[in-house]
């Protein structure tokens, strides 16, 4: 069977998939309207749940976030991860994207667009703060939503997982120098226990849970069982999950969103650029080193999409909520999803450009999928 057989003979991308998977991108826009009503009409409510936090962490959007991720979790063979040690590109590709490149393209995009093209509307100390979210944005490499992309990109959940980990223990050791350095402040307090709760939050126990529900489910029920019944009946969960954020994220920032409507368009726009350039570098390289898809689509999502929470956490401590750098990093949540969901549709309609599989399958030129 050729290449091109294989993937043609693949179940659809959208086989399985319930309304919510299907028409993600409407519930995203709901989602974000009723967010921000919700904030408006009904305050109380996103001010109780506000209450749930620790180290600057919301709790309820921590639980959202796991929902979101267990089902990419639980099917995670940990047997496979220790292939991972036969597709080092992978990792080559999204570490030196997401800390050699990301943060420092960020700083040129959103300096050029904020601080030269956008001057007319922009005064120059509030672009700065603008600059400053930015920056905290491009500093801070997604953590719990890459695994949603993932999982619509049909990811290899055991690599997507290392990828991942091997960033957040890079990003406790060089986000505050990075930042550091880009907003040249000599003395920056990083939440440390916000990182190294996110990390728990969004890793640990999710996986932990994973790992035990799979174990138990295939010893008593069976892999066809754990295949073709459970993964299909928690398939909801993961879109569901992903809702819920986005209309509790937006009910929590409403009103800084409201209040500078014309701002927010002109800070999305650096943002837009620097995500699909940095997830067409990772892509791309990926495809010139004959990665397969389900290691390349979900390395190029982990640069292009943030670590939103973290970004948020910081620059409400460093800056305040009401400032420049907060409306910034709320900017990116706004921009992230519906963007991320866009790539995710070029990525599986590209999918045919790679190789298929791991291991002992293999491209022999960067074209030859397409034969």
């Amino acid at each position: 069977m050729t290449t091109r057989q294989a993937i043609d003979d693949a179940p659809d991308i959208r086989e399985g998939m319930g309304l919510f998977e299907r028409y993600l991108t409407v519930w995203v826009a709901l989602a974000i309207v009723v967010g921000i009503a919700l904030g408006q009409w009904a305050p109380a409510v996103p001010e109780a749940l506000a209450r749930f936090e620790y180290a600057q962490v919301s709790i309820p959007v921590a639980i959202l976030i796991w929902a979101m991720i267990f089902p990419m979790m639980v099917q995670i063979d940990f047997a496979a991860i220790a292939g991972v040690g036969r597709q080092p590109r992978g990792l080559v590709v999204t570490t030196t994207v997401n800390w050699l490149i990301k943060p420092f393209s960020m700083f040129v995009i959103a300096g050029f667009f904020l601080l030269v093209v956008f001057e007319p509307w922009i005064p120059e100390a509030l672009a700065r703060e603008y600059l400053a979210g930015t920056i905290l944005l491009g500093a801070a490499p997604c953590t719990a939503m890459v695994f949603v992309w993932s999982y619509l990109t049909r990811g290899d959940a055991g690599y997507t997982l290392v990828q991942v980990s091997v960033n957040d223990l890079i990003m406790l050791v060089a986000f505050a120098p990075i930042v550091v350095f880009l907003l040249g402040i000599s003395d920056i307090a990083v939440p440390w226990d916000t990182v190294a709760l996110s990390v728990l939050l969004y890793i640990v126990i999710p996986l932990s849970a994973g790992y035990a529900t799979r174990r138990y489910l295939i010893a008593r029920r069976g892999k066809d069982w754990f295949d073709n019944v459970f993964m299909r009946r928690i398939a909801p969960v993961t879109p569901t999950g992903l809702i819920l954020t986005l209309v509790l994220l937006f009910a929590f920032q409403g009103d800084v969103i409201l209040a500078n409507p014309l701002h927010i368009a002109l800070i999305a726009v650096p943002l837009v650029v620097q995500t699909v350039v940095i997830f067409a570098i990772a892509y791309f390289w990926a495809w010139r080193w004959r990665i397969p898809h389900q290691i390349a689509a979900p390395g190029a999502m982990i640069g292009a999409s943030n670590f939103f929470e973290l970004a948020v956490a910081v620059a409400i401590a460093l800056f305040g909520l009401q400032s420049g750098a907060a409306l910034a990093t709320v900017v990116g949540v706004l921009v992230e999803v519906p963007l991320m969901l866009a790539l995710v549709r070029y990525a599986n309609r590209t999918r045919g450009y790679f190789c298929p599989l791991a291991g002992p399958v293999a491209c022999t030129s960067p074209s030859a999928t397409t034969k």
